[in-house]
């Protein structure tokens, strides 16, 4: 069961040029893409899809936030997608506190955005959720103490999450480069081994 979603029943989910449907799919219209990813995770029987880390994704071409002009495209996943209904709750997979947050508004971005900071082994290590819904981010401060298994928000609905599908971005890093409320959830190609460095695996904090 994820220590995240609490959600035990789940199908890996492919967005890479492998996955021929997404060559036929308007991946900009987001209800017919939520409706995809939804069809796909009940014919399944599961009730989350989840996938991506370090996936070379084709679908991010649906927004110029990650094909600005004059920039080298950016492709690849750097944390693990959960996806699950909107409103299914999100809770902290260790303690720690709220390091910052931010709604990251505009098409293809993370929308409401939540970053934890923590120690683990000794070492900092920050966690971050985004696609959250906007309601997530009341009643939160900077340095507000968090506590393993609780509640800190839930999946928001598009077009509040930045205008996907509802799903969970979850993330691993071992440094902020100096990020509030945001950090890269995508890099280019030449850039993967610099962000494999710093964006861990969470699996091993999903509890898969």
């Amino acid at each position: 069961m994820s220590k995240v979603l609490r959600i035990d029943s789940f199908v890996r989910l492919d967005f890479t040029a492998a996955n021929t449907d997404l060559a036929t799919l308007d991946l900009v219209n987001t209800a017919g893409f939520s409706e995809y990813v939804f069809n796909r995770i009940y014919a399944a029987g599961a009730q989350m899809g989840i996938g991506g880390y370090m996936e070379n994704r084709v679908i991010y071409w649906r927004s110029s936030h990650f094909m600005k002009a004059g920039e080298v495209p950016r492709n690849i996943h750097l944390g693990v997608d959960l996806w699950a209904k909107a409103g299914t709750p999100v809770y902290a997979p260790l303690s720690g506190r709220v390091h910052s947050f931010k709604n990251n508004a505009g098409f293809g971005d993370y929308g409401p955005t939540i970053i934890l900071e923590h120690e683990y082994e000794g070492k900092p290590l920050f966690t971050l959720y985004g696609h959250l819904s906007l309601r997530s981010l009341e009643n939160l401060y900077e340095g507000k103490p968090i506590t393993a298994d609780e509640k800190i928000g839930e999946i928001g609905n598009y077009p509040d999450n930045g205008d996907w599908p509802p799903h969970l971005h979850f993330q691993v890093m071992t440094d902020m480069l100096g990020h509030s409320g945001d950090f890269p959830g995508v890099c280019a190609e030449e850039d993967k081994a610099k962000y494999a460095a710093i964006c861990l695996n969470p699996d091993f904090l999903l509890g898969f």
